[in-house]
């Protein structure tokens, strides 16, 4: 083989390498979007007009996320909180309605610990999604019913499930977000107990 075969021939590989990297950048981009993401990352492509735009606001939310001093809780705040979690899960059965407030300020006040922003709703869900993707819907719902709640449209079922959603997003801010992926999964499998 002449030498210009050769260099014909490696010239044609690298082209190939080039043109499968421009290829596979956005579908190994969409996969890591979706790992991370969950269940939030076909959320945002729906409310999208794009695709590729619902992925550029996950990015960029991943990018916000990542200036923030973000903290795990030493033992004894993860106690208190946990403490905190059960006088408001025993006040709903004499003041559904006034728990319900307490598990929402509750919640925030976590968040806030943890080094998460608290200004805003929306923002919230925003920041939250990198770290909390799977629970966020939980999170939608209780907030959802809070607010039908404070119209006087939300029946004491309604209440007793905001608790239960309120709780999986407690529980997820309280043992996961600072470790690795892997510490956090295997977390998620504890026992949980109901309302």
């Amino acid at each position: 083989m002449s030498t210009g075969a050769i260099i014909a021939l490696v010239v044609a590989i690298l082209v190939v390498l080039v043109v499968l990297a421009f290829v596979l950048r956005p579908a190994m981009q969409r996969k890591k979007l979706r790992d991370r993401f969950g269940p939030e990352y076909d959320r945002a492509v729906s409310d999208s007009d794009s695709r590729t735009a619902a992925e550029k606001e996950l990015a960029e939310r991943e990018h916000r996320h990542s200036e923030f001093d973000l903290k795990p809780l030493s033992p004894s705040a993860q106690d208190s909180y946990r403490r905190h979690w059960a006088d408001v899960q025993a006040k709903f059965v004499d003041s559904p309605d006034k728990a319900i407030a307490d598990a929402d300020r509750l919640v925030t006040d976590l968040m806030a610990e943890r080094g998460y922003p608290t200004e805003g709703y929306e923002a919230q869900l925003s920041v939250l999604s990198v770290e909390h993707a799977r629970t966020l819907e939980h999170y939608r719902k209780a907030h959802d019913i809070s607010e039908r709640q404070e119209i006087g449209e939300a029946s004491t079922e309604d209440l007793r499930t905001a608790m239960v959603h309120y709780r999986e997003l407690f529980t997820d801010l309280l043992e996961h977000g600072a470790g690795p992926r892997k510490d956090r999964e295997t977390a998620s499998r504890k026992e949980k107990t109901d309302v």
